[in-house]
């Protein structure tokens, strides 16, 4: 039996039902696992092979229960290359989801302003990636969960987003739709690199989520991202720098409006 297997069994038995969604909530986020009902909290310490989640606003709990009369399963917190994990420890849940048999994840995440139209606390669907951290693909293939070279045109599904932005639409929250640039952190960025950032097409910036997505798509996964702007990007006119705490902050303001859309999304979908 793999690692993956014993993980996914260990968790199999906690849980009992086996949900159609897992959900990994980003810095700040972590409180909409308050919505969940019937809950079953696993802390990450208690489950076989899963590594700590040590950064702010990181609670580190699986929660299993319902959204909407949906079963979830959702990660309160999750890992980092910049904590010193290899691209395999940071991406070991999405594999488990795949081993349990998710079709779906939803991410969110905490994200830098990089589009000049955002403002800290607006929403940003994420369209498509740029990745300039270490693939996680990197290494021997694992036939068990997919092909050598997967595809990775359209990352994010199509029919979530399209969903999405009914959703939002009729809750009147604007939602915009762009590209997530993922870095290795832990420092925010330079202004010239936010310049090139901006030049190469990126809308936002973050420190996550891009290798899990990529494993959630290797393993045939479909996928629903969103980010939460809590900062405008770095320019040479900026009087004030970037603060961890404002952070967390701002993105404890809009998770409110970030659950709604994902609390009807999930009983549409």
């Amino acid at each position: 039996m793999s690692i993956y297997s014993e993980t996914a069994d260990y968790i199999a038995k906690k849980i009992g039902t086996i949900p159609d969604t897992a959900i990994i909530l980003g810095s700040g986020l972590g409180r909409l696992a308050d919505e969940i009902t019937d809950k079953v909290v696993i802390p990450y310490t208690e489950i076989p092979h899963f590594i700590r989640s040590t950064a702010p606003g990181h609670k580190g709990n699986l929660i299993f229960g319902k959204i909407e009369g949906k079963y979830v399963l959702a990660m309160q917190g999750r890992f980092h290359f910049y904590e010193g994990y290899s691209m395999e420890q940071v991406t070991y849940p999405i594999r488990v989801f795949a081993k349990l048999g998710i079709k779906k994840m939803f991410v969110t995440n905490a994200a830098g302003g990089i589009n000049t139209e955002y403002i800290p606390g607006d929403l940003m669907l994420i369209k498509d990636h740029i990745c300039l951290m270490p693939n996680p693909l990197i290494g021997k293939n694992l036939e068990e969960f997919g092909p050598r070279f997967p595809d990775m045109t359209m990352p994010y599904d199509k029919e979530l987003r399209l969903s999405a932005h009914r959703i939002a639409d009729e809750l009147k929250i604007k939602l915009y739709d762009g590209v997530y640039l993922g870095l290795t952190g832990p420092t925010y960025e330079t202004v010239s690199e936010i310049k090139f950032f901006r030049m190469i097409g990126a809308d936002a910036v973050g420190m996550s989520t891009v290798p899990e997505v990529i494993v959630a798509r290797h393993c045939g996964i479909r996928v629903f991202g969103m980010s939460v702007i809590t900062n405008k990007a770095t320019s040479e006119d900026s009087t004030t720098e970037n603060d961890g705490n404002e952070v967390l902050i701002e993105a404890d303001k809009a998770a409110s409006k970030m659950m709604n859309i994902v609390k009807k999304l999930l009983k549409q979908n």
